[in-house]
């Protein structure tokens, strides 16, 4: 689907004519430079909220490698009992981010609900493809549940969720999770998550929109796959469009943009959880590009998206639980 600039929503016109030049990704050396870019930015990123602490922990990854964590949550809860525990995925598309640039949202999730937010500095492509960002998710959220008690967690309400590529992962930790059976999900939250690898829907054919499109998606895939890009031998744990059940997958929301490249692969995941018969809800938004709600989050659009967010988010705490017996 060609984009063109017109479509877009007014308040974001001017800031996607800016992007859409210059983020058409070509190749890896490229994502390692963005990256220098996210560490230059983010790297220091803390909560503005006077009310939200922050405390970093380093785990144990499954090849021997140490997974840096960011914990948040209310530095004076009022909650009586055991709160929400959030994992929760930066986006990159595998290839960038760190869980700082998330700080806003996450401190959103916990002016919502009393929440207590998980952020893995999980390993990019640029470093490990793939399996390296769903173990060290795979571990966090281990390391979550074992710890519920400690961080004043309720363990039957683990949710997780994530932007982009954190969409994605969180698509692919509820189904590896699921058929692991270490751990229960209780919600997922993948927002306009990335999830074919094929790249043959009609929003993503020839996508040239802002901030990515379908040459970044390319670069991105083939770096996080390895030898297995553009074969059948792509796992369903990188790749959930792939997946042959939907059955036992949480309860989900998302949100995704009509004419972003990732549309099509978003609403097709959720029309599938709802044929399995899974509570899911999807809110699409016309005339944005992707991640349009971080990347101008003053737009009345990109507000109107936070908010629905939250409300599903409040809901989602007063209503989804999952036991680990």
């Amino acid at each position: 689907m060609k984009f063109k600039l017109s479509q877009l929503n007014k308040q974001l016109r001017v800031v996607g004519g800016l992007l859409q030049p210059i983020t058409q990704v070509k190749s890896p050396k490229t994502f390692k430079k963005v990256q220098w870019l996210y560490k230059k930015l983010y790297a220091k990123k803390r909560p503005k909220s006077s009310d939200i602490f922050y405390q970093e922990e380093w785990i144990k990854g499954n090849d021997d490698n140490m997974i840096r964590l960011c914990i948040y949550g209310p530095k004076n809860p009022t909650a009586t009992k055991p709160v929400t525990g959030l994992l929760w995925l930066h986006g990159g598309g595998y290839a960038n981010g760190l869980p700082e640039q998330e700080t806003g949202t996450i401190e959103e999730f916990i002016h919502t609900s009393e929440t207590i937010v998980i952020a893995p500095d999980y390993r990019l492509s640029i470093e490990a493809p793939f399996p390296a960002a769903l173990e060290d998710a795979y571990a966090s959220l281990l390391w979550m549940k074992n710890n519920a008690k400690t961080l004043g967690i309720n363990e039957n309400q683990l949710f997780i969720g994530g932007e982009s590529a954190g969409g994605g992962l969180t698509c692919c930790l509820s189904a590896y999770a699921k058929d692991k059976g270490d751990v229960k999900i209780a919600y997922q939250i993948p927002l306009y998550p990335m999830l074919d690898d094929r790249m043959q829907t009609p929003s993503m054919k020839d996508n040239n929109g802002p901030l990515w499109n379908i040459t970044s998606n390319k670069t991105a895939w083939k770096l996080y796959l390895g030898a297995a890009f553009k074969t059948d031998s792509v796992s369903i744990y990188a790749a959930p469009a792939r997946l042959n059940t939907y059955e036992g997958l949480p309860p989900t929301y998302s949100f995704v943009g009509r004419e972003e490249p990732f549309y099509d692969e978003t609403k097709n995941y959720i029309e599938q959880l709802q044929k399995a018969g899974i509570k899911s809800q999807l809110d699409i938004y016309p005339g944005v590009f992707h991640a349009f709600d971080l990347v101008v989050p003053k737009a009345k659009i990109s507000q109107k998206a936070h908010h629905n967010l939250m409300k599903n988010y409040k809901m989602a705490t007063q209503t989804f639980y999952q036991s680990q017996n």
